[in-house]
């Protein structure tokens, strides 16, 4: 790459994106760079100007004119795939007014009183969950918590068979991770189909659950589309996870990486909840938004997108802008995290970040009292992230629990 080449984001970015983003961040609010795929696109690496993104009716979220827009970007360099169709018609690939019509649609599910109400529960399961790692000595505490929890949780809301999470894991896996364009295609086609014989099972047995609840929507008034209907039970399975999964791991990670913190939570457990909310700015789960592109001209701080452009937003790159948090490279569990943009702004705010902060707080909160003497098992620098573009979180995390 010479001196005028845009970086790529490759799994070599992915490996250490804050050195990266603070480079960046220095040199402008917005940076050119090419995927993965070898399509040119723009990211928005400052918070004020994320901010200003992530709200503004310009970038838009169609799916159908993004696809549009790729393959006029890609010509012969893209190595992008088509992915399955139906999963794509989701409320987070949508624009007003539709995108208003699916949220509304599902966020009964979702209100702050339906997950206090889930409260037992998660207590319950953590308690499950560690009970199981009782003189475990060594484990891999994302296996063993952090992914268990979370799909429990939100499958036993969508009535998803319990026997179809590890598969489900893989999939998903296969698809964030989004290297291998073949594992990428088998994944979404093996998602489809599993969700479509879902979806039907509770036509024909409709339960006390939520993708009931949805298919009685679905079928009034064609409020919801069968194509919607499959594509929202993907994004609720896959959303209603892999955020969290990636929560509570990175912030065990913030908290192990320097052993006097967790010490300081034993002290002072009443730190707990903002510990949470502090990972969640300092190791944003969500590492980029999801594709925008510009319906028109869009000017964000002194650099203007074109018409017509691909656009990323570096959610763990705002996070850390020194503009907006003094020190932000430090993990601060005192530190005042308000406006953070960890669950993202505007309309496409995370549905379930009332979900996942409880099932985060529970379980680090547990995780603390249970294990205080917990550390890595291995040195911080071998430890892998994922990489994706998508999502920010560890491959694994190895820990002694002492």
């Amino acid at each position: 790459m010479t001196a005028t080449e845009p970086p790529v984001l490759d799994e070599r970015f992915m490996q250490d994106p804050y050195a990266h983003y603070e480079r960046m961040r220095a040199a402008g609010p917005v940076q050119r760079m090419v995927a993965r795929s070898g399509v040119p696109l723009w990211v928005v690496t400052r918070y004020a100007e994320a901010r200003a993104a992530l709200a503004d009716p310009r970038l838009s979220k169609d799916p159908e004119s993004a696809k549009q827009t790729i393959a006029r970007k890609a010509g012969d360099e893209s190595r992008s795939v088509e992915f399955v169709a139906d999963l794509q018609a989701h409320m987070l690939n949508t624009d007003p007014p539709d995108h208003t019509r699916l949220r509304k649609l599902v966020l009964t599910g979702f209100t702050p009183r339906r997950v206090e109400d889930l409260r037992p529960r998660v207590e319950q399961l953590t308690g499950q969950l560690l009970d199981e790692l009782a003189g475990a000595g060594e484990v891999d505490l994302l296996e063993r918590l952090a992914f268990p929890l979370p799909i429990t949780i939100i499958s036993e809301m969508l009535g998803v068979d319990a026997e179809r999470r590890g598969d489900f894991k893989e999939w998903t896996t296969a698809l964030i991770n989004g290297s291998d364009p073949e594992a990428i295609t088998s994944a979404g086609e093996h998602l489809f189909g599993y969700i479509a014989e879902l979806v039907a099972r509770k036509r024909r047995e409709p339960g006390d659950d939520l993708i009931s609840a949805l298919v009685g929507a679905a079928d009034g008034q064609d409020r919801l589309s069968e194509p919607e209907l499959i594509s929202m039970v993907f994004l609720l399975l896959v959303a209603g996870h892999e955020t969290t999964v990636n929560l509570i791991g990175n912030c065990v990670y913030d908290l192990l990486v320097a052993p006097e913190r967790v010490a300081a939570l034993r002290t002072e457990p009443e730190l707990v909840d903002n510990a949470v909310e502090e990972a969640l700015r300092h190791q944003s789960p969500v590492n980029m938004a999801t594709m925008r592109h510009t319906t028109e001209p869009v000017r964000l701080g002194e650099v203007e997108i074109p018409a017509g452009e691909l656009v990323l937003v570096a959610l763990g790159s705002a996070n850390r802008d020194e503009r907006r948090y003094p020190d932000a490279a430090e993990f601060d569990p005192r530190r005042d995290t308000s406006g953070h943009l960890g669950f993202g702004h505007g309309i496409h705010f995370c549905l379930g970040a009332s979900l996942a902060r409880l099932e985060g707080q529970v379980a680090v909160r547990r995780l603390v009292e249970r294990f205080p003497g917990m550390a890595l098992a291995v040195p911080p620098e071998q430890l892998r992230w994922r990489p994706s573009t998508l999502v920010h979180g560890l491959e694994e995390l190895p820990v002694r629990l002492g």
